[in-house]
């Protein structure tokens, strides 16, 4: 099932917490702690255009819905973002996440999250496990397709 975004809704979380551009995963994780029934989610974002590369990124979902709170930054159109799941946590379970990854490694920052070892590669990175490396493929596949439309169009 396809999810869909919310533009209104995520300006208007995106407002509320005061969202800042290049801090998506602070942003979702903001968003969540603020937002009833919404589950955290990391994975990719495509963006149509140059440089035609999957981000890392992070956002909710309530239900179907998919929020991005770091969408005002972002400068694009709904129809222009593909959002590539790898997890997600429920808000007890990311409160508990964040809570052990501060006691354990108090001077690093707790997101993203990458789970448990062993992990994958993808692009030039080795962080998250099998999730992350299908969801990075499958964001990656969507970059060349959106790259092959623009040289067909040109």
């Amino acid at each position: 099932m396809n999810k869909v975004l919310d533009e209104t809704l995520s300006i208007k979380i995106g407002e509320s917490i005061k969202s800042k551009s290049n801090k998506p995963f602070d942003n979702a994780y903001k968003a969540a702690l603020a937002t009833q029934g919404a589950t955290y989610v990391q994975g990719f974002l495509v963006c149509a255009g140059k440089p035609y590369k999957p981000r890392e990124h992070s956002w909710i979902e309530i239900g179907d819905i998919i929020v991005d709170p770091t969408l005002p930054h972002l400068r694009k159109k709904p129809e222009e973002l593909w959002y590539f799941l790898a997890e997600s946590w429920s808000i007890k379970q990311l409160k508990a996440i964040i809570e052990e990854s501060k006691e354990d490694y108090p001077e690093d920052d707790p997101l993203p999250i990458y789970g448990a070892a062993p992990y994958e590669y993808y692009g030039d990175v080795m962080l998250g496990g099998k999730e992350y490396l299908n969801a990075y493929q499958a964001a990656e596949a969507k970059c060349k397709e959106l790259q092959t439309i623009q040289a067909q169009n040109n």
